[in-house]
């Protein structure tokens, strides 16, 4: 009897240290299987420069992280990566498409277009866009936001979902000034201004980490073709939502 009770206890103690084990090899990163001597946990990321927008720059593009500096902070687990432009043939409304058409793009960027997003200033060329937004803004004369309002039930809950407020969000566009406006928006909303990052317009970029969107490929007789497939698109589908009561 007392012989059972022994061998019970050994398999049981057994079994509580080889579990105690195992939790605390997954919670440094390690498989519970792979021997001790050769895992390699990741190591913690460097931590990000506070954002720190250009005070002489009109869009207020970063001064540590912008497209000369971008390569060195891609694939980072503790950053949303966004590109606010939109993918030709996606939107419908062609006086649009040359301020905000999408022809390459950074490795793990995701594209949410800035007006689907929020009302764009009244100029001649942003102000043909005649689709649906989450959010009507209204602008002084320097770009300013003076008010918002939100036009559907869902557009706060669509906005957190895209720019996460845990981690750190990176936003470029064509020139950096949509990057700028939404910067200004996601602070007025409540979102931390240290963590909102406006890395500036991929015309500037000269690195290597890219996706070609708009391609020439030979079997198309060297008619330009966009290849809307390589692209992670967030799409939003406005029928869905629930208007807003004025």
């Amino acid at each position: 009897m007392s012989e059972n009770l022994e061998r019970r206890s050994f398999i049981i103690g057994t079994a509580a240290v080889c579990l105690s084990t195992g939790v605390a090899l997954l919670a440094s990163g390690c498989d519970p299987i792979t021997p001790p001597g050769d895992c390699n946990p990741e190591e913690p990321l460097p931590p990000l420069p506070p954002s720190s927008p250009d005070p002489d720059d009109p869009f207020g593009i970063d001064l540590n992280i912008n497209m000369g500096t971008i390569d060195s902070y891609l694939n980072r687990s503790d950053v949303v990566y966004r590109d606010l432009r939109m993918l030709v043939g996606l939107t419908g409304d062609e006086g649009i498409e040359s301020s905000f058409s999408v022809d390459d793009m950074l490795n793990g960027f995701r594209i949410v277009p800035f007006p689907y997003l929020a009302k764009l200033p009244n100029n001649a060329m942003e102000g043909s866009f005649s689709g649906e937004t989450l959010i009507s803004i209204e602008y002084d004369e320097k770009e300013n936001i003076v008010s918002h309002r939100f036009l559907y039930e869902e557009s706060l809950l669509v906005l957190t979902d895209l720019f996460p407020k845990d981690k750190a969000i990176f936003l470029v566009c064509k020139l950096g000034d949509h990057a700028g406006l939404l910067r200004k928006l996601l602070i007025r909303l409540g979102w931390d201004a240290k963590s909102i990052y406006n890395v500036g317009g991929m015309w500037a970029y000269t690195g290597t980490k890219i996706q070609e969107i708009l391609v020439y490929p030979s079997q198309a007789g060297g008619n330009k073709m966009y290849a809307t497939w390589r692209a992670d698109y967030a799409t939003i589908d406005f029928s869905l939502l629930h208007q807003a009561k004025p």
